[in-house]
């Protein structure tokens, strides 16, 4: 008899449960100073090896000066949702030691992914949704913003009040898909 994982999945946390990656956002719906700063702190918690904390963010909301930039660099794709977020937040990683190429963190791309998921939930707690993408312009986003040396654009969040609930159908993978995909022989 195959296993059933729903009562598993019951047991999620709510905010876990809930989220979902939200096609359309409220254009008139604001992020706070106050959400913003506790989305940014929840970021701050997050765990990194030896505490090295590599990863940086640059939040902007409608009408502010990096919005602005921001925008011409969404691909197509995103910007039909993704402009009417209230906050795009760009994700850095500091990857090596100034521009050396000396390896800063070897985790950094795996610790900033932490840092996004506590960010991701924090923005459930507030009410709000959060969708990460990487549809845009890599180069031109660089460029435009020209991060310190040893740092990497990495990625991108529109947060803000989803327009709309969650898609009828979410499929996942299964929990012992998780465990198998990448091998190319069941582990010992």
């Amino acid at each position: 008899m195959p296993h059933d994982p729903a009562p598993a999945a019951r047991r999620l946390h709510p905010l876990l449960a809930g989220r979902f990656s939200p096609r359309a956002f409220d254009p008139s719906a604001a992020v706070t100073d106050e959400d913003l700063h506790l989305l940014l702190e929840a970021a701050r918690w997050a765990p990194s090896a030896g505490n090295s904390q590599p990863w940086g963010f640059l939040a902007a909301r409608p009408g502010e000066r990096d919005h602005t930039r921001l925008l011409p660099h969404l691909a197509p794709s995103s910007a039909r949702w993704a402009a009417d977020a209230g906050l795009l937040v760009v994700t850095l990683a500091r990857r090596t030691v100034g521009g050396s190429g000396v390896v800063w963190s070897e985790f950094a791309d795996h610790d900033l992914g932490q840092a996004v998921a506590h960010l991701t939930f924090q923005a459930a707690a507030l009410g709000l949704a959060a969708h990460q993408f990487r549809a845009f312009d890599l180069d031109g986003l660089t460029a435009e913003l020209r991060p310190s040396p040893g740092w990497a654009v990495v990625a991108m969040i529109a947060v803000g009040r989803a327009a709309g609930g969650p898609p009828a159908v979410r499929e996942r993978r299964s929990v012992a898909d998780l465990r198998t995909a990448p091998w190319a022989e069941p582990p010992p």
